[in-house]
């Protein structure tokens, strides 16, 4: 199962790496320098360096030294006969980092279907107890305060479709609003149609914002505010927009996106996009599009039934 995964990661990879190669070189991505710097050719190519990141968070294994070093070195040997060792695959990996954003931008993100889900997840750096002692992200994460209390580390917004698929994520530091105008300007660049979010949205700034911009922002509402005027269709949507809860499950629980063992800010970066990759290549992912457009009009007339006796 996993090799047949492996397989079909690396020619997706191959594919994009060989249009990439035709267009820049390495040397373009490094910053300028008068003194000269060695450029050793690696045992393992750009692709086979991406496919290994990405079948690591399949959802099989949980520490990558682990993965490496007795997974793809005794049983992937003829897979990749190019094997280097554990030390210089991370030092590989690092420096392949841009190409990697690069191939996820372009090969892993879906299309928007004008039924967007928006919701943001904390990524923990360590334990609260740990958290004066903690050097690795010293001075880069920030302590903030979710539904389940108070953590140090940062946060990940996505958007996602009605099919499950991710259409953009960003990173920022704990302390940052859900509601920040910056992040979800860049976020919803590409969007347009209507956006779904749970009530740490509200905002008539960002609803005015997206309006501008061709997106309807559309969030419940809390107790002491006025209902809002929605369609039947928007008011299902909205019930369902625990999908992208489920996403984040999925991301958390089965591609390893949040863990506290990091030793690097390069390699904590190289995770989440190793994460968010593994999850494009899922076969099924959670979706509403059979609840929503293939659902018989008797189904459908319960449920509006039903919300308008909750009502």
């Amino acid at each position: 199962m996993l090799r047949d995964k492996i397989t079909e990661i690396f020619v997706k990879a191959d594919d994009f790496c060989n249009v990439f190669k035709k267009e820049y070189s390495y040397k373009q991505l490094l910053l300028s320098s008068d003194t000269e710097k060695r450029n050793r050719k690696a045992g393992l190519c750009d692709s086979e360096i991406i496919t290994l990141l990405i079948a690591f968070h399949s959802g099989q294994f949980r520490n990558f030294k682990h993965f490496y070093i007795h997974y793809v070195s005794v049983h992937l040997k003829d897979d990749f006969p190019r094997l280097v060792s554990y030390n210089r695959f991370i030092e590989l990996s690092h420096r392949n980092a841009i190409v990697f954003m690069l191939f996820i931008q372009y090969c892993c993100m879906g299309k928007c279907t004008g039924i967007s889900f928006i919701d943001s997840t904390i990524l923990r750096a360590c334990h609260n107890k740990r958290i004066k002692r903690n050097k690795v992200f010293k001075g880069i994460a920030e302590v903030g305060k979710s539904t389940m209390g108070w953590f140090f580390g940062f946060k990940l917004h996505l958007i996602i479709n009605d099919k499950g698929e991710i259409l953009s994520f960003y990173l920022t530091k704990g302390n940052v609003d859900d509601r920040n105008t910056k992040a979800i300007t860049q976020m919803t660049k590409e969007l347009f149609g209507k956006l779904f979010g749970d009530k740490g949205y509200i905002s008539k700034l960002l609803s005015d914002l997206l309006w501008g911009n061709g997106i309807q922002l559309i969030t419940a509402v809390r107790r002491n505010m006025k209902s809002k005027a929605l369609s039947n269709e928007e008011k299902l949507l909205l019930r369902k927009r625990s999908v992208i809860e489920t996403v984040n499950d999925e991301l958390k629980n089965i591609c390893q996106l949040e863990h506290t063992r990091h030793r690097s800010i390069s390699g904590f970066l190289l995770n989440i996009m190793g994460a968010i990759a593994a999850y494009s290549f899922f076969p099924k992912k959670p979706s509403i599009k059979k609840n929503i457009e293939e659902t018989n009009p008797i189904s459908i007339q319960q449920q509006l039934h039903q919300l308008q006796l909750a009502a």
